[in-house]
């Protein structure tokens, strides 16, 4: 996708989502910004924001439609001890929605835990996976597994590396497939930054489509 692109984000207030609106907008695009409180983002150019329940599949086709491609860094709230239930039902509704506003290009905000990290063996498998994000990243790996049963949309899951956390960006990063990235030190971590700029160059010159991909160091 070339030139200015009118962009649907989803979550756009939250840890991830504000680095991606922030990428997008430096890039010159126009954002919808789909958010439970649209009071919560300053006025901005290119900034759009509209009041929708994502879990409501006709109001997030509202909110979308007539948009080059949708991004969700949808995220219920780590702290709900239902998480799981919530998240991989928002990513349901999000999923139909964006199909029933007809756009086809829907970019995910995934997770680590469902990177393999030995043959077969997937992050969140370990027993020494962290107990207060694991309901969690089994939902974000469900809702993987959703997005590779989907033939319609033309999607994209991105999963960071374990270590998600603010800091520069850089734009020296690499990029993987589906197994956990880590450096020499074995030390396996990205910027929200630099995750935020993989996001948006493939949302610019698409190269994984209906792939999961990862960034880290």
């Amino acid at each position: 996708m070339e030139g200015t692109l009118k962009i649907g984000l989803i979550g756009a207030t939250g840890f991830v989502g504000s680095a991606i609106l922030r990428e997008c907008l430096f890039r010159g695009h126009q954002v919808t910004a789909i958010v439970r409180n649209p009071e919560k983002l300053e006025p901005q150019s290119n900034l759009t924001p509209t009041r929708a329940d994502i879990y409501h599949e006709e109001e997030v086709a509202r909110s979308v439609i007539h948009h080059h491609a949708v991004i969700s860094a949808f995220n219920p709230g780590w702290e709900k001890p239902d998480i799981y239930d919530l998240q991989v039902r928002g990513m349901r509704s999000i999923i139909d929605g964006v199909k029933r506003s007809g756009v086809k290009r829907l970019l995910v905000v995934g997770g680590a835990g469902s990177l393999e990290v030995s043959p077969g063996v997937q992050l969140v498998d370990r027993p020494d996976f962290p107990s207060q994000f694991k309901d969690g990243a089994l939902a974000t790996r469900e809702e993987l597994n959703m997005l590779r049963r989907e033939s319609d949309l033309e999607w994209t899951f991105l999963s960071p590396s374990a270590n998600l956390h603010p800091g520069k960006r850089t734009g020296v990063f690499r990029l993987g497939g589906d197994r956990l990235l880590a450096n020499a030190k074995g030390e396996s971590e990205i910027s929200i930054e630099d995750f935020a700029m993989a996001m948006i160059d493939e949302l610019e010159k698409p190269a994984q489509i209906r792939r999961r991909f990862t960034v880290g160091y």
